[in-house]
């Protein structure tokens, strides 16, 4: 049966693979850029030999962790068919006590766990090279083959049960967001580290830590053996089995799961091409904020006004720069520019509707509905921005300490703004480009203009004041704490933010015919 399994593996592959140029081409790129990679991971894991030995047991524990991590992760993410279902062995008639470890067993031979092979084999030589026992060496590297692996079935089938066998590109596209703003500053925090030929201590801590959970338990067991770590080591033995025995144990549960029970079927029939209004919620608020997200990903007038905003405050530090600021202060304002425009830029959200508003009126959609789901687009699209603009700041300015005085001025700023500007947008629309128009053009007739933007934009800094000073404070002085600015960002932001949107709901509700009538007319 193993060897059934195994031989229609290959041929699923195969005829995957038939008929079809391009992706024969995706797949054979994909095994070339692989197969580079792999050979590039086991070159870097053998020239640690010729480091020190807490050198090697940082870097090995820390890359084990994101691996077996990723094998979890990234089913999940993709949302790529799975080949070894448990449900399209069913119609075999093999037992079911077999079939789990039938599958796991096929698990093993595809191009990922192959490649994870020959870099355990490197991480093997590596332990051995430091004087691990051999026996005690190939142990670990072949537990955490097999918790990633096992890891990675897990991760397929709790992909197949929760979220959408096809999967929209909108959703992979909010998993990249999400990738992106944990990715992206944990690089920039690795790589700002002063390694001076040495792993800083900060990685090391962070390599003990992991060594004792189940992520790198097994990849940390065989260093702490070398380094007479007895205590240690047992514990990082004890908790590396008992890892990929939860893991087992969970992958039995779910192909059980799987061959035993049978979805409920539903009245409702999923209709593709619906993207972001299939995704959200069906509600008025999801409503409003599909029909936001479709109009800001797509209507030029939207793109210019994002695009401008990172120019907007990167270009804010050259002035200081040119007049002799210090750049551990110039550099801190661009990231704090950028809050404070994105929580101004939906202030007119209203007139870039144009005659498209009569749907929230025809409709009957409610205030806080329509002012929170105006806000989506820009929160998404804030929140990745910032959290990569925040790490490059810490990094320019070389003291990772401030990294909550940063979080609190943000917070405080967007928040604000959007608080503001979700008053400004039902009480002060002013004209603006029609759709189709060039984001430049300026319209006809204007009125309220000047009160809108500059309300939105004033407002914000006013209120956020006190948490600017007090991270001035922290800024300039390397003694002042850092809590109070966090804290007076966040809760300032959040009360301001609540504020806001019941005010602009209850303005919404009451200027329904005259916004309709200005948009209408402008």
């Amino acid at each position: 049966m193993v060897a059934h399994v195994l031989r229609l593996r290959l041929m699923l592959a195969l005829g995957a693979l038939r008929g079809d140029r391009s992706r024969v081409a995706r797949t054979v790129a994909a095994l070339l850029l692989t197969a580079a990679a792999t050979a590039v991971a086991v070159i870097a894991i053998r020239s640690l030999s010729q480091t020190s030995e807490a050198a090697a047991h940082t870097v090995i524990v820390l890359g084990s962790s994101a691996v077996v991590l990723g094998f979890f992760v990234a089913p999940i993410l993709a949302g790529s068919v799975d080949q070894l279902d448990p449900r399209r062995f069913a119609v075999f008639g093999v037992d079911e006590r077999r079939l789990p470890a039938i599958l796991a067993l096929a698990a093993f031979v595809s191009v990922p766990s192959l490649a994870l092979l020959l870099v355990q084999g490197a991480v093997v030589g590596v332990a051995i090279s430091f004087g691990a026992p051999w026996a005690v060496a190939v142990l670990s590297g072949l537990v955490t083959l097999a918790t990633a692996v096992l890891a990675a079935r897990a991760g397929m089938a709790l992909s197949a049960r929760l979220l959408p066998e096809r999967r929209s590109r909108e959703l992979t596209a909010l998993f990249a967001l999400a990738v992106i703003v944990v990715a992206v500053p944990v690089g920039v925090f690795v790589a700002s580290l002063g390694w001076a030929g040495a792993v800083p201590p900060l990685l090391h801590s962070a390599a003990a830590v992991l060594g004792m959970t189940p992520l790198g338990a097994s990849a940390a067991f065989p260093f702490l053996v070398t380094a007479g770590q007895t205590g240690a080591a047992w514990v990082a033995g004890v908790v590396a089995v008992l890892s990929v025995a939860g893991v087992a144990a969970g992958w039995l549960a779910l192909v059980h799961r799987a061959l035993t029970t049978r979805e409920r079927p539903t009245a409702v029939r999923e209709r593709p091409g619906l993207g972001w209004f299939a995704l959200l919620p069906s509600n008025a608020f999801g409503a409003v904020a599909a029909r936001s997200l479709v109009y800001w990903l797509r209507d030029r007038r939207y793109i210019i006004n994002v695009v401008i905003v990172p120019v907007a405050g990167v270009l804010t530090a050259v002035p200081l720069l040119v007049a002799g600021v210090p750049i551990s202060v110039a550099a801190a304002l661009p990231v704090a520019v950028m809050a404070l425009f994105f929580g101004w830029l939906p202030h007119n959200d209203v007139a870039y509707d144009s005659t498209a508003f009569w749907i929230h009126v025809a409709s009957g959609v409610r205030g806080v509905p329509d002012r929170l789901g105006r806000l989506v687009p820009v929160v998404l699209i804030a929140v990745p921005t910032l959290a990569v603009a925040i790490p490059v700041t810490l990094a320019v300015i070389g003291r990772w300490s401030l990294l909550p005085v940063l979080i609190g001025v943000v917070t405080s700023l967007l928040l604000t703004g959007l608080g503001i500007s979700s008053v400004v947008s039902a009480v002060a629309p002013y004209g603006v480009s029609r759709p189709g128009d060039s984001p430049f053009q300026q319209p006809q007739r204007s009125r309220g203009g000047a009160l809108g933007q500059a309300g939105a934009l004033i407002g914000a800094v006013v209120l956020s004041l006190p948490t600017l000073l007090l991270a001035w404070h922290a800024l300039t002085d390397d003694t002042v704490s850092t809590a109070p600015a966090v804290w007076t960002g966040l809760v300032t932001g959040v009360v301001v933010l609540a504020a806001g949107v019941r005010t602009g709901a209850w303005a919404f509700d009451r200027r329904g015919a005259e916004l309709m009538e200005f948009v209408e007319t402008v």
